[in-house]
């Protein structure tokens, strides 16, 4: 059933494509992969097509290939922030991780950890997949729960359904609307039902998830520091939470998510102008200002002399 629910929502117009360009397509969203062909030819039949929907990256997939892998080199080129949940639509995919080998066929689902190597087996046959994105700091926060990446849940297994229908939900969501939190919360949830394993122990206080969840957003915040959509609201997608609960969770370490970015981006700028500074040349305040993060020159000099009690001017002139 998952698969004729997925699959009219999804494009099929598929189309010839060079193999470096299909590779290239998949990199750009998915992060560092290899392709191979089959006998040497090099060209490919399918797409790569990615979208935001729901406050998620979702990635439909199809190819002909012989095969695409991660290797460890690319796995280190990467940031590894996200798992992947494959619901597979048409055609056969092999899936090896994590010392696991299953072969997903349409209305099955397998989870990959893009932190370790993969590989995907088509055989040169036509394979079509959705690839949900999911954060996955806060799918390994509830340590109540162990995820095992390649676990396939078959098409009969209830839990398949209740994944794709969650999927399907979020993509007819728009992001900004309240249901699309709710609806990302209940899908993180039933990922880590199909996909995990139950270490025993005591579920998380929630005070503890939130202390994790705020780590998970200081991490994204250092790796996104100076994009201009690195906002409060970006963040609680990021992490599948509401924007109102990660604010009170930055309340309980005494400061404002507002603030925290402000503020490592104000460190940031006042490292560049010492630099400036110490080598005599470099940026000006209003090239460091923009390439900290701050698009408001006025709102940025008043804020650095807030924060360190001079302008960037007296700093350089000190």
């Amino acid at each position: 059933m998952i698969d004729i629910v997925l699959g009219g929502m999804m494009s099929n117009r598929w189309r010839h494509y060079d193999l470096d360009e299909w590779t290239d397509n998949l990199q750009e969203v998915c992060g560092h992969f290899h392709s191979k062909t089959v006998g040497g030819n090099d060209l490919v039949t399918g797409l790569v097509e990615a979208g935001s929907r729901g406050g998620l990256d979702m990635t439909q997939v199809a190819t002909n290939l012989h095969s695409v892998s991660r290797e460890v080199r690319d796995v280190r080129a990467d940031h590894g922030e996200n798992m992947f949940l494959l619901l597979q639509i048409e055609g056969r995919c092999g899936v090896e991780q994590m010392g696991r080998q299953v072969t997903v066929s349409p209305g099955e689902c397998v989870l990959v950890d893009s932190a370790y190597p993969s590989i995907f087996h088509f055989d040169g046959r036509f394979s079509n997949h959705l690839s949900v994105h999911l954060p996955r700091e806060l799918l390994c926060a509830d340590r109540a729960r162990h995820l095992e990446p390649g676990r396939r849940v078959a098409a009969d297994d209830p839990m398949a359904l209740v994944l794709g229908g969650l999927v399907v939900k979020l993509v007819n969501t728009e992001q900004e609307a309240g249901e699309a939190s709710r609806l990302r919360q209940l899908l993180f949830g039933a990922v880590r039902q199909a996909f995990g394993r139950d270490w025993g122990e005591a579920r998380t206080p929630c005070s503890e998830l939130a202390q994790r969840r705020v780590e998970i957003v200081q991490v994204l915040i250092d790796r996104h520091l100076t994009d201009e959509r690195l906002t409060p609201q970006w963040l609680a997608d990021r992490v599948g939470i509401s924007l109102r609960t990660l604010q009170n969770d930055y309340a309980a370490t005494g400061t404002t998510l507002s603030a925290h970015i402000r503020n490592r981006r104000l460190l940031l700028a006042r490292d560049q102008l010492m630099e400036r500074k110490r080598q005599g040349r470099g940026r000006t305040i209003s090239e460091v200002a923009y390439a900290s993060g701050f698009n408001d020159i006025s709102y940025f000099n008043r804020c650095f002399r807030q924060a360190f009690a001079q302008s960037p001017r007296d700093l350089l002139n000190g």
